[in-house]
């Protein structure tokens, strides 16, 4: 249960430090005192969305921290999943927000994410505000309620992974159930597309390969004039003496020399070596010039093929790895469309094994759903016949709809609220004050399955007064016996049922408005259900018919 909230800047409270106990908590107070805002900061540290706006004006950030005592079995193994525990079954969550955007997360002073504040949080509190009420105005809704009562989470996360594989096929289907003139046409661009790049059969580097020939070939000319050049100088001819034999006449030399003095040998050795070397070059250039001269068509050839490649390139890829893993994959996708026929089927029977496993599923929720729609009736109907609507009849309509993420059901509450009338849509008959109460009911049958602690109802007394406002009082403290139980109230009457009753107030200081959250001891309360049921001027008879109400409230 929620034993401590610590709140500092938000909105108009600047800090506070509130104690809840077991029972049934009231929170009163003037209007715009900032009830609501004590709401708004437990909703923020259970990880729900919060806007900056909430961070009291000329403060950097605000502060919300919540302070958890006997935790729930589930609560513990919760905590225990996302890598948390509890110390000494103390649960301690904490937020604080920034004007620049930023959220700082913790429990039990370790960091931790929004995210986590919010899954923990569905363990801890289950908080009704006003707006609930218009749940039960939208019958898509309405499902949700029978299957919290139903206890079905399991059931329903096995038929929904079920669901989304049915969904998965549908939608292979669908992109695969394409017009034949479409795959006819698509076959044949990627068997032509297969034929051009294989009867081409590139090879991987030979772009460039083909680049260097093609430029050597149109250089011959030049080339020629070089080599013719370079041998010259290496044979020399009838006139002058190349270096080849200036290099012998220099090695014969050296090597008559070295009889004499051996320390030239090595020197004769090496001159020898180049002599060899300046041999192999000149055989080399002469091999160059017979292939610059040996086919004069191969220029031709060459720039048919490199236009080839080109061709190719512009088409598949820019190199050729590129080409040739194209062509992979379009003969992958050839294959997947001449074997379309194969596949469909294949396909067609697995949307209908699906199928069938999701419709067995959903029906064996929809019967647990029936069971559970009986039960939810009737208990329905007492609650609210405590709650001074015994004349209310309250139907459960089921239609077997197409399958969707719930299963086959489509569930919709209609009530009737008067002896002899046909029950109705809730929209169409209910008030504001009947919503309260039935919403209020439905909270009450629920809250026999519901794994959280603690409760809280935002105003949950919209729309009723008197006789009925006891009621809901009554009904609060019967539930606070379970659980605990945090009210935001108006009426005196159900203010009357608190275990634990906080006012709420504010004052302004040098035009700053401050909002405090005081205990009220008996006299105090006495004051504060007399300035509910008499306004600002406190009267004997209001006095006296707040003790009354009091009195009232302790009877067994």
């Amino acid at each position: 249960m929620l034993t401590n909230l610590y709140i500092e800047n938000i909105a108009v409270i600047e800090k506070s430090n509130i104690d809840f106990t077991r029972g049934l908590n009231v929170l009163t107070g003037e209007t715009g005192a900032g009830k609501s805002i004590v709401i708004d900061a437990i909703n923020a540290v259970l990880g729900k969305r919060s806007s900056r706006g909430i961070i009291r004006s000329g403060a950097d950030s605000a502060f919300v921290s919540a302070t958890f005592e006997e935790l729930s079995p589930l609560a513990l193994k919760k905590l225990s999943t996302l890598g948390y525990e509890a110390e000494d079954g103390t649960l301690i969550l904490s937020r604080e927000l920034s004007t620049s955007g930023k959220n700082t997360c913790r429990v039990n002073s370790r960091p931790a994410t929004v995210a986590v504040l919010k899954e923990i949080g569905e363990y801890l509190i289950n908080i009704h505000g006003q707006n609930d009420n218009l749940e039960l105005m939208n019958p898509a809704l309405h499902i949700v309620y029978i299957d919290a009562l139903a206890d079905i989470a399991e059931q329903l996360s096995a038929y929904r992974k079920l669901y989304r594989e049915l969904k998965a096929v549908e939608e292979e289907l669908s992109s695969a159930d394409t017009d034949e003139a479409e795959r006819l046409r698509k076959i044949d661009l990627l068997s032509f597309q297969i034929t051009e790049i294989e009867d081409a059969d590139v090879t991987v580097g030979e772009y460039d390969a083909l680049t260097s020939e093609r430029n050597a070939l149109q250089n011959r000319e030049k080339i020629a004039k070089e080599l013719m050049r370079a041998r010259l100088a290496l044979d020399g001819d009838d006139e002058i003496d190349g270096v080849l034999r200036m290099t012998d006449d220099a090695a014969s030399s050296v090597m008559n020399a070295s009889r004499y003095l051996g320390s030239l040998e090595n020197t004769a050795d090496r001159l020898s070596s180049a002599l060899y070397e300046l041999q192999e070059i000149s055989r080399e250039l002469e091999n160059a010039m017979d292939d610059i001269e040996a086919d004069p068509s191969r220029l031709e050839e060459i720039e048919e093929r490199l236009d080839l490649l080109y061709r190719l390139h512009h088409k598949y890829g820019d190199t050729e790895e590129e080409i040739l893993s194209y062509l992979d994959s379009a003969k992958a996708e050839l294959k997947a469309l001449n074997d379309y026929a194969f596949n469909r089927e294949q396909l067609e029977k697995r949307r209908e094994q699906l199928y069938q496993e999701a419709y067995n599923s959903a029906k064996e929720i929809s019967n647990i759903r029936q069971r559970v729609c009986e039960d939810f009736r009737s208990s329905v109907e007492r609650e609210m016949a405590f709650l001074l609507m015994p004349h209310v009849r309250l139907e459960i309509q089921r239609e077997e709809v197409e399958l969707n993420s719930r299963g086959i059901d489509k569930l919709e509450f209609l009530i009737s609220t008067n002896p002899g009338e046909e029950p109705k849509p809730v929209s169409k008959i209910a008030s504001g004050g009947e919503l309260s109460r039935m919403m209020l009911a439905i909270k009450t049958v629920l809250s026999r399955a519901d794994f959280v602690q603690t409760l809280i109802f935002d105003e949950i007394d919209t729309g009723i007064s008197g006789s009925a406002a006891d009621r809901v009082g009554k009904k609060l403290s019967q539930l606070s016996a379970d659980s605990q139980v945090l009210c935001v109230t108006h009426q005196a009457q159900i203010a009357a049922f608190a275990d634990n009753h906080l006012f709420i107030s504010k004052s302004v200081h040098d035009d700053r408005t401050f909002t405090r959250v005081d205990p009220l001891d008996e006299s105090g309360r006495i004051h504060e259900l007399a300035r509910i049921v008499g306004g600002e001027e406190i009267t004997d008879s209001a006095l006296n018919h707040a003790k009354e109400l009091l009195r009232s409230a302790r009877e067994p």
